[in-house]
């Protein structure tokens, strides 16, 4: 998939209390917790209520950000019990990229104990940008029962879709160009427990001089 998040851990030096943010922040932590509450009350609000809500969030960051939705939605609705509604979904052998990328570890899927058939699942990821990655998701949901609807929710939305694929919770809609890298960190994938905090931020990385330098001289 051409999706957009980086998978390589936090710059920094063990010494700083927090890594420092890679390119220009454009959320910071309170940021995505509002983003999040949003969310959760969007869900809530479409579905009329947290009746059959599962959440899946696609790994890396995917599953970190559904378990704070569910815990959202709980503080919402009282008869919402979290840890019942979560699941992770894994999606590395139905992606489009295999081939060139090989060595890609698979993830456990994991369902929530309710099970997914007829079932309201929420899809949960950090960045939509292609759409790979959720046809990939949505491939992987046909061998795990079948809902009765598949939402979309986003904590980033950046545009250049390559598949016809729409968010229905969005975060942020991030106008970016194809060349800028999004990075998504979050404390519970990217922090180093025991060295170095890392604080939740979304930031835009332009691409470096000497590829852009390039691309000028290519289109000259």
């Amino acid at each position: 998939m051409a999706h957009a998040t980086a998978d390589e851990g936090a710059s920094g030096t063990a010494a700083s209390a927090h890594a420092a943010p890679l390119g220009r922040v454009v959320l910071n932590a309170a940021d995505i917790d509002r983003a999040l509450t949003r969310i959760a009350h969007e869900i809530l609000e479409a579905n009329k209520g947290p009746q059959d809500v599962v959440l899946l969030g696609i790994p890396r960051r995917g599953y970190p950000l559904a378990v704070r939705l569910a815990h959202k939605l709980a503080a919402a609705d009282p008869s919402v019990v979290a840890e019942q509604i979560i699941g992770q979904l894994d999606i590395t052998m139905f992606r489009d990229d295999l081939s060139r990328q090989p060595t890609r570890q698979p993830e456990r899927t994991k369902l929530p104990p309710q099970g997914i058939d007829n079932k309201v699942v929420v899809l949960v990821d950090d960045v939509l940008y292609s759409g790979r990655t959720i046809r990939a998701a949505l491939d992987a949901l046909v061998d795990l029962g079948r809902p009765r609807i598949v939402r979309l929710a986003v904590l980033v939305d950046r545009g250049h879709r390559e598949l016809p694929i729409r968010a229905d919770h969005v975060g942020k809609n991030l106008p970016t160009s194809a060349s800028e890298k999004v990075r998504v960190r979050l404390a519970e994938v990217d922090g180093t427990p025991g060295s170095e905090f890392v604080e939740d931020h979304v930031a835009i990385e332009a691409p470096r001089a000497s590829a852009t330098a390039e691309g000028q001289e290519a289109r000259a």
